[in-house]
């Protein structure tokens, strides 16, 4: 990925703190320019040329290091050092919550199609305008969380109780894939059942040699498990073998390539728990390369993935306004 020279070197101004740029950023001299790439983990030293080129010259060549960054994801590094110039401690006199510091670097971003923005979790992370991806480092789905994103995945677990099993394609499955990256992802017709054969979804994943992996996805919206007779709410996990059968087996038309391939793996995935019993049951049906190609993700994996890619929260999952913010319904109380 690339940005404008104009652009790299607009922001190797903030790095620097030049007074002419913004009075929102800390100055920093030739050895402070080295030890901010430092606490970086990057062996960058100034060599004593202008210093807001040098700047350019180095976010340059991170921009160029990451060979699966596209044009919505700039590289994990470059991610990095947004963050450490946006964090708080940096925070100027005059400017003491960052406000017209990530307004100046906004006025930057914007030109490249970005924007920056603070998450509950007070780290800037870069959004970009056209598709809404958030460009942040591989997302931990296993380390602790915050109080505010406690909180979140609270909301997530009510909206995941009463939501539909179209909902949870849409407004769950959807956005979390494209900001995992997957590409050329496809509903296979769930509402009326055409063209499904045995997926809802299916998706592409490019590799950093640029081949290309083909994924399938078969969701449901409660719990599987391997009960000899099924409660309301449940999918035994008979149903879900035949219809992972049917995804294997069956062509998919990339229009893209214009052929039909293949797909390489199947997601099962699960609005409630899957149970141990469903996934040994469905590994002991399935031959050994079959049984290769089936990937689980469960009710705990939606929440922790959801929650650590600061994704926002469906409409129905958000907390509903207090009765003092909803609209009169007189409508004969003169204006003030």
């Amino acid at each position: 990925m690339k940005f404008r020279r104009r652009s790299l070197e607009k922001i190797g101004e903030l790095i620097c703190g030049n007074r002419d740029a913004s009075v929102n950023f800390p100055y920093r001299s030739s050895m402070f320019l080295t030890e901010f790439f430092q606490d970086l983990d990057l062996d960058f030293e100034h060599d004593g040329s202008t210093r807001h080129r040098w700047v350019a010259d180095m976010l340059e060549k991170i921009l160029e290091e990451d060979p699966q960054a596209g044009p919505a994801q700039p590289s994990e590094t470059f991610c990095r050092v947004i963050d450490h110039l946006m964090s708080p401690v940096d925070a100027t006199e005059n400017d003491p919550e960052r406000d017209g510091a990530i307004r100046d670097l906004n006025t930057i971003l914007k030109r490249e199609g970005f924007e920056a923005f603070y998450a509950d979790d007070r780290h800037c992370y870069l959004r970009h305008l056209a598709t809404g991806a958030t460009a942040m480092p591989a997302p931990n789905p296993h380390r602790p969380f915050t109080t505010a994103e406690m909180k979140r995945r609270e909301q997530l677990v009510e909206y995941l109780n009463e939501c539909s099993e179209d909902q949870l394609i849409e407004e769950i499955l959807l956005p979390l894939l494209r900001q995992l990256g997957f590409h050329r992802i496809t509903p296979a017709g769930h509402k009326d059942k055409a063209l499904e054969y045995g997926k809802d979804v299916w998706m592409r994943y490019p590799l950093p040699t640029q081949h290309v992996l083909y994924f399938g996805i078969q969701a449901k919206r409660g719990k599987l498990d391997a009960a000899g007779q099924t409660r309301a709410g449940n999918v035994n996990v008979a149903e879900i073998y035949t219809q992972a059968q049917m995804m294997l087996a069956h062509e998919i038309f990339d229009p893209e390539i214009n052929k039909r391939v293949l797909v390489d793996h199947a997601f099962i995935v699960a609005g409630g728990e899957i149970t141990k019993q469903a996934r040994n049951w469905l590994g002991n049906k399935l031959d050994a390369n079959r049984r290769s190609q089936i990937m689980f993700m469960d009710r705990e994996d939606l929440l922790n993935l959801y929650t650590v890619t600061n994704l926002p929260l469906p409409q129905g999952a958000l907390p509903a306004p207090p009765s003092w913010a909803l609209p009169s319904a007189n409508t004969d109380i003169p204006p003030f």
